[in-house]
């Protein structure tokens, strides 16, 4: 057998504390613990395990030099360091896979069928993409001694539910390194994620460099861009690693940066920038820099877009091509004599007719090209072509506009990560779904009280009919959405991860797989092997985060942050938009959406009410622990206003921790449950003022923006016992 067919390696693992594992590894490999996606189907036989030390990879059928450096990769991930020293026990993979011309298109196979049977796994697929995801599981599969691996006999045959599954995430707002989304391509592999779409382009800057135009890098980046090598070797890296990247550069509104390089494409006269502000082109005096947009009825625009456009598809070849089109402000064309003038000349009743018109020239363009475009769902406001692809966002409701129309649909409504949301609110949400994600009730009427011009536009629906078969055809998928208004790069991994990854079991498992609990069981784990394998920064940066306060004050301020979690919704944006970028370093900037140690505590503190007591010991040392953890942030924080700023916090977390010992102690008076019943109500009404999901009502906000996430189960403790009188 030649080097080509085989390959060999040989694996030692560390110990799984270097693993940054769960404990028990061959109780992760013997269940199902460690998989996210689920399987379409798994079948477990007997509860053996096969160790081994040693893999050998051998292929049969059609593979390539790309497929050996997945094996490789395969391999590197089973693995930390090397021994010689040590009697081998060999276990292989066979790989039987074919040649899949669709490969890195929308109807590429993904489907694999794996087996493992006493240290023997063969692997059938149709193309390389299935090898992919059953390498991927089979990395979710691998229990670990301190030397060895370890695979229980399983037979699992999958295949993703929706063909599209992806992530987008904004570099306009905030720039993200090569290096940092590099991380996000890593773990989108290992979660069966497959498109990476870049929003590359709005009023905040211009990130790609153009050879063409050139002042949109010198004048519009402020500085920070990809060249056109990084792009090309950004694409390269993710189709190794079979994601698809998509870019979208957003016209015609959102055009601020664009304009700022050349003004006379400007459907307005720009705003004259704040002198004071060093921020590039957010810093708009008196202006929102998200309303400036380009002037549609001039040739010069069309000409100009047309050209760019172009240049950019020789850097991204997809066959998807994302134009964007969201938030025009109707009164920058209807301010404009000329523009007026065009409209009546041209029977366009309103500025939505309008840009159905520019949105149509742009899909003929981009046809021309081979492109398929992608638009905001503003595009179905106006007659456009039917293979122009609906990005729904705005609420569930437009999912059924658009499929409708027989428009080729993208689910993004209700998995916009920067809300900050639960992972369990992200799971609830199916892209079937038409009530999933939108305003309602209290919050609509709100909305239209305060005069919010698109509150209709993001309200839901009752009274839509479930989608047909037929209108379920024309959903491709979804995508998890992080705009970065209030992200920086070191936050970028934690904010993403591990939610995504709950966002791409919902596009990849059966909508039969819907079980909370045991999604948040195993969501510990699967982070954990994100983190050792492909988010490898996530504990430096938030080491670098936390060295910006003096050092005697980051345990207590970590202590704290581990079962807190940012305010919701667009409370942040609110948050930032009255602290600037000083908020990216507050302590809310290190609060993960996700704690998983206060996940913990309300599980045990439920199961402790039910009457399992076995959890009791570690219910009073996490309460004993927080109790006496604001004695020790007191002492430290010193005169730093941004700790001075989450005292209270503290002071909250403490009273909650000693109500909860008190309920483990099983003694609480009436006067007692009194103070109590206030805290908890505090509390609550905490969690509502950030509840809404676009207009919260004018409530006051946690101290420096933090949630306490262990209120459910000092809830459930003080609830649990009687009254003492």
């Amino acid at each position: 057998m030649t080097k080509r067919n085989r390959l060999r390696a040989i694996l030692f693992l560390a110990g799984a504390s270097s693993l940054c594992l769960l404990p028990h590894s061959f109780a992760q490999a013997a269940s199902s613990s460690g998989l996210m996606p689920i399987p379409a189907a798994i079948s477990w036989q007997g509860d053996e395990v096969k160790i081994c030390d040693q893999i050998t990879v051998n292929w049969r059928g059609v593979h390539s030099p790309m497929l050996e450096r997945a094996s490789e990769r395969l391999l590197h991930s089973l693995h930390l360091s090397a021994r010689s020293d040590k009697k081998q026990t060999t276990c292989s993979v066979e790989i039987r896979s074919k040649n899949d011309p669709a490969y890195l298109a929308i109807g590429e196979q993904e489907n694999y069928r794996l087996t493992i049977h006493q240290g023997k796994i063969v692997l059938n697929t149709e193309g390389p993409a299935g090898v992919l995801h059953g390498f991927a599981t089979l990395v979710q599969l691998a229990g670990s001694t301190p030397d060895s691996v370890s695979f229980r006999d399983v037979t699992i045959s999958d295949a993703p539910r929706f063909r599209w599954r992806g992530l987008m995430i904004d570099v306009a707002r905030h720039f993200m390194s090569v290096p940092a989304l590099r991380r996000q391509i890593d773990a989108m592999e290992l979660t069966k994620l497959n498109v990476l779409h870049l929003h590359l382009s709005d009023g905040s800057a211009f990130r790609v460099e153009s050879q063409l135009f050139p002042r949109l890098q010198t004048v519009s980046s402020h500085g920070q861009y990809y060249t056109q090598d990084e792009i090309r070797d950004l694409v390269a890296y993710a189709a190794e690693r079979g994601v698809r990247v998509v870019p979208e550069f957003d016209v015609p509104g959102h055009a601020l940066a664009i304009l700022e390089a050349y003004p006379e494409l400007a459907a307005q006269p720009l705003p004259a920038a704040n002198a004071a502000c060093t921020g590039g082109s957010a810093c708009i005096a008196g202006s929102n820099a998200n309303n400036p947009a380009l002037d549609p009825t001039r040739p010069e625009t069309l000409d100009f877009v047309e050209k760019l456009f172009v240049e950019m598809m020789h850097l991204f070849p997809d066959a998807y091509f994302h134009a964007g089109g969201d938030e025009v402000v109707a009164s920058q064309w209807t301010g404009n004599p000329q523009i007026v003038s065009y409209m009546k000349a041209h029977n366009y009743p309103d500025a939505s007719a309008l840009q159905g018109e520019f949105t149509a020239k742009i899909q003929s363009f981009l046809a021309g090209q081979g492109k398929t475009m992608i638009g905001w769902d503003e595009v179905l406001s106006a007659p456009v072509p039917k293979s122009v692809v609906a990005d729904v966002w705005r609420s569930s409701k437009w999912i059924s506009a658009a499929t409708i129309k027989l428009h080729p649909t993208l689910v993004s409504s209700g998995y916009y990560l920067d809300l900050l949301r639960p992972a369990s609110e992200y799971y609830q949400v199916d892209p079937y779904d038409l009530m999933a994600s939108g305003l309602a009730g209290p919050e609509l009427e709100h909305a239209r009280q305060i005069h919010f011009r698109l509150a209709d536009a993001f309200a839901l629906d009752p009274a839509l009919p479930p989608l047909s078969a037929r209108q379920k055809q024309y959903v491709l998928g979804g995508e998890a959405v992080l705009w970065t208004e209030a992200v920086s790069e070191q936050m970028l991994n934690q904010r993403v991860w591990p939610r995504a990854a709950v966002i791409a079991e919902r596009l990849w498992s059966p909508e039969t797989v819907r079980d909370v609990a045991d999604m948040e069981r195993r969501l510990p784990h699967v982070t954990a092997q994100l983190n050792r394998l492909a988010l490898t920064t996530t504990q430096q940066d938030r080491e670098q985060m936390l060295s910006r306060y003096p050092a005697a004050s980051t345990h207590a301020l970590d202590t704290l942050l581990q079962v807190t979690s940012p305010v919701r919704n667009y409370t942040i944006n609110r948050m930032i938009k009255k602290a600037g970028e000083d908020l990216l370093t507050w302590p809310v900037a290190m609060a993960e959406p996700v704690s998983f140690p206060a996940m913990r505590f309300n599980r045990l503190a439920e199961a402790y009410v039910q009457g399992d007591r076995s959890g009791a010991s570690e219910l009073r040392h996490d309460l004993e622990q927080w109790a006496a953890n604001d004695g020790q942030f007191e002492k430290t924080i010193g005169g730093v206003a941004a700790l001075k700023m989450i005292r209270p916090v503290s002071q909250q977390l403490s009273l909650l921790a000693q109500a909860g010992l008190e309920a483990l102690d099983g003694h609480i008076n009436t006067a007692r449950r009194t103070q109590i019943e206030k805290l908890l109500a505090q509390q609550q009404e905490t969690f509502a003022a950030s509840s809404w999901q676009l207009l919260s009502p004018p409530l006051p906000q946690p101290p420096g923006g933090l949630l306490i996430d262990i209120v459910p189960g000092i809830r459930a403790l003080v609830d649990g016992i009687p009254t003492v009188h």
